[in-house]
């Protein structure tokens, strides 16, 4: 009896982990290629899956220069590839999760709406790194993986807007916060029609007008790298940005008002692992205890 109760209790644990983990097909894991075997398993920890679960891809410095030479200070890209992504794509209509660790100078908020700008719509991603890193360079984790699960390449213009939006966000929330510096961003994003038929004086007001309405007063450094920010957003399709951009703030919208996803799943996925597995347990002890 014991020995069948065993092979049942094997049986539920594998279908536990099969439901719980992350589905090959749909997700990736972006490795940075400067780090240790260590290093690695620390971040597959945080990812709370183990090697080999999902299909891996490797992320190197120079393909985070194709993005960020130019946009932010060497000091920022550094030399290394240490920054680490884990994301699921997700069928359309289910939107975004995204929880970081060990991301020092990005916010979930800025990963989220730069995806969006790429063309990314419905995921689930986690950002990580076994030590404090900047995270600038883990959107090209992100792109790479993207392209690699759907099979389609992602327009390079938008790729780099997108990556242009999430260092100019960055770094504009260093001085007045993340929350304002995304809906400041946002908000310039959902008009981005009216805002390619404005003057540069014209637009340099807007931003100033938008920045007024979170109390907030920008530099005049600043607010040349938001018209910047805006001339690069012109080059995307206006309708499909601002259509994005709305799905995205419902979708967080309905998040905080249902409760449903008020603790994002990514971010307890290695818990929630952990906790099935001992309830199984506990569950198959009593019931061996009861036979003995």
């Amino acid at each position: 009896m014991k020995k069948v109760i065993s092979l049942v209790l094997a049986l539920l644990m594998l279908c536990g982990l099969t439901t719980a983990l992350a589905d090959s097909d749909s997700s990736r894991a972006v490795i940075g290629a400067d780090l240790s075997d260590s290093e690695i398993q620390e971040v597959y920890s945080i990812f709370g899956i183990a090697r080999g679960e999902v299909r891996e891809l490797t992320v190197t410095n120079a393909d985070e220069r194709e993005y960020l030479e130019g946009l932010v200070s060497d000091s920022l890209i550094g030399t290394r590839s240490i920054s680490c992504i884990f994301i699921r794509v997700l069928e359309e209509g289910k939107g975004m999760d995204v929880s970081v660790k060990n991301i020092s100078w990005c916010t979930p908020d800025m990963y989220m709406n730069a995806m969006v700008t790429a063309g990314i719509s419905d995921a689930e991603v986690i950002v990580a790194a076994p030590f404090s890193v900047s995270g600038t360079a883990a959107l090209t984790g992100i792109f790479k993986a993207y392209e690699d699960i759907t099979g389609e390449k992602l327009d390079d213009t938008a790729k780099a807007v997108g990556t242009q939006e999430l260092t100019t966000t960055a770094e504009l929330a260093d001085e007045i916060g993340s929350a304002d510096s995304a809906a400041i961003v946002n908000e310039l994003k959902l008009i981005i029609d009216e805002i390619a038929k404005m003057s540069d004086e014209e637009l340099r007001q807007q931003i100033k007008d938008i920045a007024d309405k979170y109390r907030v007063e920008l530099t005049d450094s600043q607010i040349e790298k938001l018209i910047d920010l805006c001339r690069a957003l012109e080059k995307l399709d206006a309708d499909q940005l601002r259509e994005q951009v709305e799905k995205v703030q419902q979708y967080l919208k309905t998040a905080v008002e249902d409760g449903t996803k008020a603790v994002s799943f990514l971010r307890s996925f290695a818990n929630g692992v952990s906790d099935l597995l001992e309830s199984v347990v506990a569950f198959f002890q009593k019931i061996l205890g009861f036979f003995d």
